[in-house]
């Protein structure tokens, strides 16, 4: 790619190049005509990643960027390879790439390698929160205004292409298997870390939002570093291409209602088509899988009935009947103060207001995951040009 004495690119100008040859990304079935002979030629995507991800180490800040991943080719092992073989191999951050990836080397998709590194050398943060149906409601009808939400928590994630599988009882064990192609962006802590995230009421929504803010998805033109607040751009490169100024991009946005939450808590199955299922674990806490918007995407959640906490007394306990004899089990762990607190007016709300037979039931929604496909993160990286969604 570089002849002799030329000046590496720098990783916006690297990313430009990128655009150009990334035609079929998304696509299933490519004619011939739509691929570039660039975009089908190894050699120019192992150059990219080189100089993208290895040569230009000293310009990368983040502490783990030193990890780097090798994808398979698919016709020679499949993703879904039932003798064991992983879709993609890891290998530490080294001077050499040829080296690095040594015996390996033929077994490498570097396009897929490429776009796999892009994604996981960037940041990301997910944002959980309850809003009212009034609001989400006034959004959709074309309000361009911050979402205004009862309660809030922004968490930093990470991108994996490992899956972790979390079972929910009390030993909290773990399990971690490829993902690859898609996606996951875990929440290790998700039990403490969305311990208040409570629908107390049955106009409530369960809101999940999936940002990328900065790294290797965000090169700046004029820092060596990487940043999404650069303002200039260089010479040749497409304006109306290039996002400059916006440093936040939303790649998954989301929402039920309580009443959908709630009847897929209470019957173990959907309802609602795609959008969502229960798996029921052998504890107390139900898995719920949500289905993204146009069925893009997946959330699982850890849905549990917070007990009425006025009604406890220190002795056997004794679960909460709804009319249709569902037992429902307490939460798997103590509730935090708030989340007690919450519940006990959520009842006294429920009781004062409520003209159904059937028991209110503050439900506690804790986020486990966030799973997409990588080819609709790597395009939304790429090509994305929508105001993000502000919450």
């Amino acid at each position: 790619m570089l002849g002799v004495g030329e000046e590496t690119p720098s990783r916006f100008d690297l990313l430009s190049m990128v655009k150009k040859h990334s035609n079929l990304l998304g696509k299933t079935v490519v004619e011939e005509e739509d691929a570039s002979d660039v975009e089908m030629d190894g050699q120019f995507w192992h150059d990219v990643f080189d100089l993208y991800f290895v040569r230009g180490k000293e310009s990368k800040r983040r502490q783990d960027d030193d990890l780097l991943f090798f994808v398979r080719k698919w016709r020679e092992h499949g993703f879904n390879d039932k003798n064991g073989v992983a879709p993609y191999f890891v290998r530490r951050w080294a001077l050499e790439l040829d080296k690095l990836v040594g015996e390996s080397f033929s077994e490498v998709d570097w396009r897929r390698s490429f776009y796999l590194n892009m994604i996981a050398h960037t940041s990301y943060s997910v944002t959980v929160a309850i809003c009212s149906q009034q609001v989400l409601r006034n959004r959709q009808v074309g309000q361009d205004t911050p979402l205004s939400s009862i309660y809030k928590i922004v968490k930093t994630v990470y991108a994996s292409p490992s899956r972790v599988n979390f079972h929910l009882d009390s030993k909290k064990e773990v399990e971690t298997t490829p993902a690859y192609p898609d996606i996951c962006f875990a929440i290790d802590d998700f039990d403490s870390t969305f311990d208040a995230v409570v629908l107390t009421d049955t106009d409530l929504c369960y809101c999940v939002l999936l940002n990328a803010l900065d790294g290797a998805g965000f090169p700046s033109e004029t820092d060596t570093n990487d940043s999404c607040s650069s303002n200039k751009l260089p010479l040749g490169v497409d304006t109306n291409s290039m996002r400059t100024k916006n440093c936040k991009l939303t790649l998954f946005s989301g929402f039920v209602s309580y009443q959908m939450v709630r009847d897929a808590y209470d019957d173990g199955h959907s309802r609602f088509g795609s959008l969502l299922s229960v798996g029921h674990s052998s504890g107390k806490t139900d898995r719920l899988y949500m289905k993204g918007p146009g069925g893009r995407g997946e959330v699982e959640v850890a849905v549990s009935g917070v007990t009425d906490q006025s009604k406890q007394y220190s002795g056997p306990f004794s679960p909460i009947k709804s009319k249709r004899g569902l037992r429902l089990g307490s939460m798997f762990r103590k509730a935090a103060s708030v989340v007690s607190l919450a519940a006990k007016h959520a009842y006294a709300a429920a009781a004062a207001t409520s003209t159904s037979d059937e028991e209110m039931i503050p439900l506690k929604c804790c986020l486990m995951s966030i799973t997409l496909p990588w080819e609709h993160i790597a395009h939304d990286l790429l090509f994305k040009r929508s105001p993000p969604v502000n919450l």
